[in-house]
């Protein structure tokens, strides 16, 4: 059994800010993460987060973890695989760090995301995109002070109004 502050605070002290150079918004991030993480654990565990191992961290408390962020917290798909982003990656460096808790690592790293819906494209009729071109200045290529008129996809068959 690893303790888990001293890994954490290596992933954060070494990986994080020396190795990989992360921006102060990905540190936020993650540390966020982990905050919700080790309070979810300790509620769960009921150890105090000062005696918590890298095992009490096993697949199936990462997955309610998950379930508790989409559920309870209302978080959306997006923001559960950006904390299980975050959590994979404190599981890839401890890896070659705490080899003893090699099992339960690589079940946590087999956690998959969750599938995202992707928004369909949505192509505009005749009348919308003749529209909009009309709306673009033809001399600055703007729309209004802050939209640049850019080239619409279009449907096969249209013809461009100009």
């Amino acid at each position: 059994m690893t303790s888990l502050a001293p890994v954490l605070q290596s992933f954060f002290t070494d990986r994080l800010a020396t190795q990989r150079r992360a921006s102060p918004n990905t540190i936020a991030a993650y540390r966020d993460t982990f905050r919700l993480l080790l309070a979810y654990t300790v509620d769960t565990c009921g150890k105090p987060a000062s005696r918590l191992d890298l095992s009490d961290l096993d697949a199936g408390r990462i997955t309610g973890f998950l379930r508790y962020l989409e559920h309870d917290r209302h978080n959306t798909i997006r923001s559960r695989n950006a904390r299980l982003a975050a959590i994979r990656s404190l599981f890839t460096y401890a890896a070659l760090r705490c080899p003893e808790d090699a099992a339960t690592i690589q079940r946590v790293l087999a956690i998959p995301a969750s599938r995202t819906q992707h928004n369909i494209v949505c192509w505009l009729d005749d009348t919308e995109a003749a529209a909009f071109l009309t709306a673009c200045d033809q001399d600055t290529g703007l729309a209004d002070a802050t939209t640049p008129c850019s080239p619409l996809p279009s449907k096969p068959g249209y013809a461009s109004p100009n």
